[in-house]
């Protein structure tokens, strides 16, 4: 596999401000401190450079543009979806359909604007389409989807994705 390397040029004053992040907030990891002990490496002038690789296995940082709601990281670049870590494979509507009420959050839409919003070409516009589609997104985004947290119903009126997360 291809690697990407960057390089980043710290000054001594960010150096110095990252180590007492690492000493009094960080995770007591053994990374956190080979981290530590690298910054102290470069401002005692022992070493010249520091290489960071994040581990085998490890989850990357979800890129700026992921929607992150409690456990649930929605990334559009991808078109991925993760629930605690764990990737949840959605349908491209499923996917669609759950982009569109996370980037609206906490707004209410009727199941005709959400059928608006995610279908482009005509299609048969039927209100148990919509229910269908959202009873097995919150089946598989859900913790409990008897109970749901992520997509909320709005009675009388259609849905909405919670903006309480």
């Amino acid at each position: 596999m291809k690697k990407h390397i960057g390089f980043i040029s710290l000054d001594s004053s960010l150096v110095s401000w990252l180590c007492q992040a690492l000493r009094t907030s960080a995770p007591r990891t053994d990374s956190a401190q080979d981290l530590l002990e690298g910054f102290r490496d470069l401002l005692e002038g022992s070493a010249d450079s520091l290489m960071v690789e994040l581990g085998e296995g490890e989850l990357p940082v979800p890129p700026s543009d992921a929607i992150c709601c409690g456990d649930l990281s929605i990334d559009p670049r991808l078109r991925r979806v993760s629930r605690e870590g764990t990737e949840i494979p959605l349908t491209p509507k499923e996917f669609d359909i759950l982009y569109f009420l996370a980037r609206n959050r906490g707004e209410v839409f009727t199941k005709e604007q959400i059928y608006q919003a995610v279908w482009e070409s005509d299609y048969l516009l039927d209100d148990s389409n919509i229910m269908a589609f959202i009873r097995k997104l919150r089946k598989k985004i859900e913790p409990n989807p008897d109970s749901p947290e992520y997509i909320l119903t709005i009675w009388g009126i259609g849905y909405k994705f919670s903006d309480k997360l």
